[in-house]
């Protein structure tokens, strides 16, 4: 068996190219490191290092082991910090969108929960505009929506925002009739940007239903009462994706972050890792 503490002390001699700097960066005198890389040699019959006066080199046999040892006290340092992970406990209050919380976050936590049994989630969905002044306060994790290229927090995709209505009955856009709207309330992003773009396109509208419910506004959607706004990358499969070609003016994109509050702690850091690596895409074309 090898020894990572004799490992260890080879690895320091070695990238550092002498016994007194190895030592050094271990905070062990030099003897004990000397000591240490020649119980190595022992255990595994062979030189590792060439002392001589042209300096320190590897030996044949060093430079083969040399990977070996590292990629051990790799694999050993990863699994102290997943057994550390794992008793890590406590709760994170997560405020997310209505479709991300439905559709994309639960296999992410449901991978969290079975990698964190101690950890509690309470998730929390609707408009995420409100959540964010009561991040520290009621949310540990806010996963929001903002303009592209606007929002603090950290990146994690881009959205484009697009008309959508229902496949089968659908209201008929074209008609120069005040265009009927499915849409969130006051305080959503999309709202706001159907609204501007339909006045920008002089395109005469009306608000036909609203409500905080995403099931409920792409049900309306959905039996052609009106017309609402989605992300293209979480099209409803009973609704459609509109643009240019019937007559609605196009919208635009839109940044997917996550805020965390200040001083998190360590179990809403190891949560924010998990969603960030499970929702993060390049910034050039995400849910395009």
């Amino acid at each position: 068996m090898l020894d990572p503490d004799l490992l260890r002390a080879f690895v320091a001699v070695a990238d550092h190219g002498s016994f007194t700097r190895g030592a050094a960066a271990l905070n062990r005198t030099q003897s004990a490191v000397s000591m240490q890389v020649q119980r190595l040699e022992g255990a595994i019959g062979a030189a590792v290092l060439d002392r001589s006066r042209r300096g320190l080199r590897l030996t044949p046999a060093g430079e083969v082991l040399l990977g070996y040892a590292r990629r051990i006290l790799s694999v050993s340092a990863e699994a102290m910090g997943r057994l550390r992970d794992l008793q890590v406990e406590g709760v994170v209050r997560l405020g997310v969108m209505e479709d991300y919380g439905t559709r994309l976050v639960p296999p992410l936590l449901a991978g969290f929960a079975a990698a964190h049994p101690r950890i509690q989630v309470e998730m929390v969905t609707g408009l995420t505009t409100p959540m964010l002044p009561r991040l520290g306060e009621r949310f540990d994790l806010v996963l929001a929506m903002h303009a592209a290229g606007d929002g603090g927090g950290t990146f994690l995709r881009r959205e484009q925002a697009v008309w959508a209505a229902g496949r089968e009955i659908s209201v008929e856009v074209g008609d120069e009739g005040p265009l009927p709207l499915a849409l969130y309330p006051q305080g959503c992003l999309f709202r706001a940007w159907a609204m501007a773009s339909l006045d920008a396109a002089g395109r005469p509208w009306r608000l036909a239903f609203v409500s905080h419910s995403l099931a409920a506004v792409t049900a309306i959607a959905a039996q052609g009462l009106a017309v609402t706004v989605v992300k293209a990358g979480l099209l409803p499969p009973e609704l459609r994706r509109l643009s240019d070609r019937d007559g609605l003016p196009p919208l635009p994109e839109a940044d997917i972050r996550l805020h965390r509050a200040p001083g998190l702690s360590p179990a809403g850091e190891l949560l924010a890792r998990h969603l960030a690596d499970g929702l993060t895409l390049p910034e050039d074309g995400a849910g395009a």
